[in-house]
């Protein structure tokens, strides 16, 4: 396992490729690439990655070759992992929020009726989502470090891991110490969005709030990577900046952690902004099509054929219905994202709409109708621990 010098490496990665800044030689080599070279990178191997490989398959001229691509991709997903899909639930703890990014409805700058779930309250949501057959939770929360500390996180942990398979966690950055504390409790996944790799833009959406620290934030999957995650979530919050860019960082930053963490699942997630408490829609100026969307998906898969790629109920029936033929490989259902939702408590706000409202029992019947098996279970833990 590396060892905590090696924090910092992938910023500098990163720095040397000029891939945390405008990016205008990438705009410039994503401009020139031509059918002729999309071809040539179909006609490879599908499944492994290099910078010009995915340069190749992110480039407007792809667009052309959208379905080769998703026929390719949905192949290669269904070579490894079968014709299943996971789903889970998330599992919000409070709205309460230090950081004040523009995005998002829990910004400290907004006013509404916040909550916090007390562990008795967060265990009881969490009995109403097992019983809807939910084994796989998410905890989430937003920076509201005061309360949801590290030893709320454990003990909530330790009260839940005889009821769900797996327990992972949204949350704002820890330590190498912190993260380990959470995965001796019982918690075995933390996924972390970087929001945006360009440190400007990353500036401008993130004025205030520890949340300001883009290093810190970067380094993160570095830090519970290390600690021992089995499995490490990453992603971009799609619409504020150019997705072509994001996606050669994102890429970058999966790759990287795939070597040096070869013991874990690396997965990415793909957010899309969505309307919440506040937020108006005209500062965002990279809003991405549905079709920008697949094209993303599509060329992960193509270029990282064992990695796991999550699309949450952020995103609409019609969407989610064609992305599980695309290379998805987790999904959310029945999502309730603001604290004490699932008891139905809708008096305090959610940090943003989610678009597919279908409740968990739906989902299943739809994954059903296209051929594909609902797992509601990962894994036995006796196994895991073997």
């Amino acid at each position: 396992m590396p060892c905590e010098k090696d924090n910092g490496q992938f910023k500098k990665i990163l720095g040397e490729k000029r891939l945390d800044g405008s990016g205008g030689q990438w705009r410039e080599a994503i401009s020139r690439v031509s059918g002729g070279d999309v071809e040539k990178t179909l006609s490879e191997q599908a499944g492994h990655y290099n910078i010009e490989r995915i340069l190749a398959l992110i480039s407007p001229a792809a667009e052309e070759y959208l379905e080769e691509m998703a026929q390719q991709a949905h192949r290669l997903t269904v070579q490894r992992f079968g014709r299943t899909i996971r789903l889970y639930a998330p599992l919000y703890v409070s709205s309460y929020c230090e950081n004040s990014c523009l995005y998002c409805g829990f910004s400290r700058n907004n006013q509404f009726e916040r909550r916090r779930l007390t562990i008795d309250e967060a265990a009881a949501e969490a009995d109403i989502i097992a019983s809807e057959g939910f084994t796989d939770l998410l905890l989430v929360s937003s920076e509201d470090r005061k309360f949801i500390t590290v030893d709320y996180l454990c003990e909530l942990a330790r009260r839940l891991r005889g009821k769900f398979s797996t327990i992972s966690a949204e949350i704002y950055p820890l330590s190498a110490d912190e993260y380990r504390r959470l995965f001796e409790a019982g918690i075995e996944g933390v996924t972390l969005y970087q929001e945006t790799y360009d440190r400007n833009v990353y500036s401008r959406f993130h004025p205030a709030g520890p949340k300001s620290d883009y290093d810190s934030r970067l380094d993160a999957p570095n830090r519970f990577a290390g600690a021992g995650m089995r499995q490490v979530g990453i992603g971009a919050l799609l619409g504020l900046n150019d997705f072509r860019l994001e996606t050669l960082a994102l890429a970058e930053h999966g790759h990287y952690l795939m070597k040096r963490y070869w013991q874990s699942q690396l997965s990415f997630s793909f957010p899309r902004l969505r309307p919440a408490n506040n937020v108006s829609s005209i500062q965002f100026e990279h809003i991405l099509s549905g079709r920008n969307l697949v094209q993303m998906i599509t060329a992960l898969r193509l270029c990282f054929a064992d990695a796991g790629l999550v699309l949450s109920t952020r995103e609409g029936a019609k969407i989610r219905d064609n992305a599980v033929k695309l290379g998805i490989t987790k999904m959310s259902a029945g999502s309730k994202t603001s604290p004490g939702g699932y008891s139905g408590n809708i008096a305090n706000t959610g940090q943003f709409e989610i678009d597919d409202k279908r409740t968990p029992i739906q989902i299943a019947e739809m994954l059903k109708s296209e051929g594909f098996e609902p797992v509601w279970k990962d894994w036995e833990r006796a196994l895991s621990k073997v």
